[in-house]
């Protein structure tokens, strides 16, 4: 069941060393895809780990690229995205108005790492050519006013 908001005493500007500790954490459950959550009822915490050449990650907003239509070997966006799977998570969060968490991956002593970023709102979704030129879902998030002062504490 999908829980909405911070979890226990995590907060932003936290981090974890891998996707394993995020969702024995209870952070973000899957420990491979980006996004959690359920199409009920929305997403509840997503990742960017610089896989998606559409993602943009900016001090006052976020674009988080739908899933699919890569190609599994290279990464490469080879098709167009659909509205289905973890792309209607997103969909519903936008219906919803619920807080995701958004983690970044970052670059750590021994490698790579999660930082928690704080609570988002999904506040639009378009449909639209990517850099590759297929068409891919791209989802407008925005900081929750209470993380980013909690993140400037």
């Amino acid at each position: 069941m999908p829980i909405f908001g911070h979890i226990s005493y995590y907060r932003p500007g936290d981090a974890l060393d891998s996707r394993l500790a995020l969702s024995r954490a209870g952070l973000h459950r899957p420990t491979r895809t980006g996004v959690s959550g359920s199409a009920e009822e929305g997403a509840e915490s997503i990742i960017l780990a610089d896989q998606y050449e559409d993602d943009d990650f900016r001090k006052h907003d976020l674009t988080y690229s739908g899933s699919g239509g890569r190609d599994p070997r290279t990464g490469r966006q080879t098709a167009h995205q659909e509205l289905s799977g973890r792309n209607l998570y997103l969909h519903k969060s936008l219906a919803t108005g619920r807080p995701v968490r958004v983690f970044r991956r970052i670059a750590v002593d021994a490698g790579r790492g999660y930082r928690y970023e704080g609570l988002y709102r999904v506040v639009a979704a378009v449909y639209e050519p990517g850099k590759a030129g297929f068409r891919v879902w791209k989802f407008r998030l925005v900081p929750e006013k209470s993380s980013e002062a909690k993140a400037a504490l």
